[in-house]
């Protein structure tokens, strides 16, 4: 009779689940989006993912570092994306062009992860350490070499920078907000020529 008990209890037993990675953070984005960081728990998020609570902790520490886990994920492939982009063949026009167009793909492809990106800025470029790959670095050097080769006209490089990734980034802000309609895509020609329209500015 006991060892029937026993058997019953450890078929109830709940599984532990494949692949809990990938639904712990598609939950975690879900929750943070829409209820904030501070407000999510590591319950909820386990729940929301179908997996027990110690799955979470055996993959992060706790949700902190969940969350700055998923932003740094995009912060880091907008900083490669735009170094790609506007360090390759072609003119000032077509690098700009194909810098938006990679923002906008990447909004596009994954729009649950860029939202966060977005949304969480302010919350965690003040401890991300100022890095040569970072995306503002990134556009910060690349205007500057611009200036000194005569391409663009003597300013301030992290004026224009801030500027122009500000023309992107509203634009980002209003679609998450259903303020612009369709994909982020069909908008970057004209973002790209309000960038260019900052970038030549005296």
């Amino acid at each position: 009779m006991a060892r029937q008990a026993s058997k019953t209890k450890d078929t109830a037993k709940k599984p532990r689940a494949r692949n809990a990675r990938p639904k712990i953070e598609r939950a975690a984005l879900k929750l943070f989006i829409h209820e904030g960081i501070d407000a999510a728990t590591t319950r909820e998020i386990a729940e929301k993912a179908g997996v027990s609570e110690g799955a979470l902790y055996r993959h992060y520490k706790g949700k902190d570092e969940l969350a700055l886990s998923l932003f740094m994920e995009t912060h880091n492939r907008l900083g490669a994306m735009m170094a790609e982009a506007l360090s390759g063949e072609g003119n000032l026009d077509e690098k700009v062009l194909a810098a938006v167009t990679a923002y906008c793909e990447l909004a596009d492809e994954d729009f649950l992860l860029f939202s966060f990106h977005l949304v969480s800025l302010n919350r965690f470029l003040p401890y991300d350490k100022r890095r040569e790959d970072d995306p503002v670095s990134i556009t910060e050097k690349i205007i500057s070499n611009l200036m000194q080769e005569g391409v663009l006209p003597k300013g301030d490089p992290a004026l224009k920078a801030a500027m122009a990734l500000g023309v992107v980034m509203q634009a980002g802000q209003n679609k998450i907000y259903n303020r612009l309609p369709g994909p982020l895509s069909q908008h970057a020609e004209a973002m790209a020529r309000a960038v260019l329209c900052v970038l030549k500015s005296e």
